[in-house]
């Protein structure tokens, strides 16, 4: 499989970094303006690195764009007389819809608009996958690259702007709930890199007992809240500050603000 990420960022890197990882490419082109940045992938015999767009495209199929949204329309523009029928585009870019695709490169390109997370460098994105008419004839072969990453989901396009606050967005939100786990740890007297692990690990926990089980959070919960004790006590006062109204305040507000930049 021969890739290339054009805009070789953060989320480019992680995108490279998995696929990598899963030994799913024959080849692996990534440009950025400034290569040194990401010299360290010289160290893969697969990865070239380039500033040249148009290098990459004509030495790939499948081009997965992550680049700002100001200016993709620019890069399409100049890669155009490059793209034939075989190509196979995928944008992880926010709010670029698949209607402005077309209208730059036509309906007859494979277009497929993705919205994977950083975790997908350590193969546990959450990647939701939105094709045109011509990508549904590619969306299995997208799922399969992005399976190698984590887990994919097809979705419809317009659903991918809420997809993109509760999967790349939602990263940030639960680091953050990591990080007030963490520092309660610490108030209780742990050290930090102590307090660290067991906020780390917990989650983590917490997460796989879903994923095995199949199980609802509640039923979960109702396992280790007993009559009178410490975690039901915990709950109550966290709910009386707002913790659930709070996170889902949070995820509507970013929804709202990802919806003034759509294009």
């Amino acid at each position: 499989m021969k890739v290339a990420i054009i805009g070789a960022g953060s989320l480019g890197q992680s995108i490279g970094k998995g696929l990598l990882k899963n030994n799913v490419v024959s080849s692996l082109y990534l440009t950025k303006r400034n290569t040194n940045s990401i010299k360290d992938f010289n160290n893969y015999d697969e990865v070239v690195l380039t500033s040249d767009n148009s290098e990459a495209v004509i030495n790939s199929d499948i081009l997965i764009f992550a680049v700002q949204p100001r200016h993709f329309n620019r890069i399409l523009e100049s890669i155009v007389p490059h793209l034939n029928k075989n190509h196979v585009l995928i944008s992880v870019i926010t709010g670029f819809s698949i209607a402005k695709i077309e209208a730059i490169v036509s309906k007859d390109i494979s277009i497929i608009r993705s919205m994977p997370n950083t975790a997908a460098s350590v193969a546990q994105s959450m990647t939701c996958l939105s094709p045109n008419t011509k990508g549904k004839e590619k969306i299995e072969f997208a799922k399969t690259i992005f399976n190698s990453l984590g887990i994919s989901m097809e979705i419809p396009e317009e659903q991918l702007q809420a997809a993109t606050v509760i999967c790349a967005s939602g990263i940030a939100f639960w680091m953050r709930l990591i990080r007030a786990t963490t520092q309660g740890a610490i108030q209780l007297g742990f050290e930090a890199h102590e307090a660290h692990e067991l906020a780390m690990q917990t989650c983590f926990g917490a997460a796989t007992l879903l994923k095995e089980s199949g199980n609802h959070p509640e039923a979960e919960i109702d396992r280790v809240t007993t009559p009178g004790g410490c975690t039901i006590e915990g709950l109550n006062e966290m709910e009386h500050q707002g913790l659930s109204s709070s996170l889902i305040k949070g995820i509507n507000t970013s929804f709202n603000k990802i919806n003034q930049i759509k294009n």
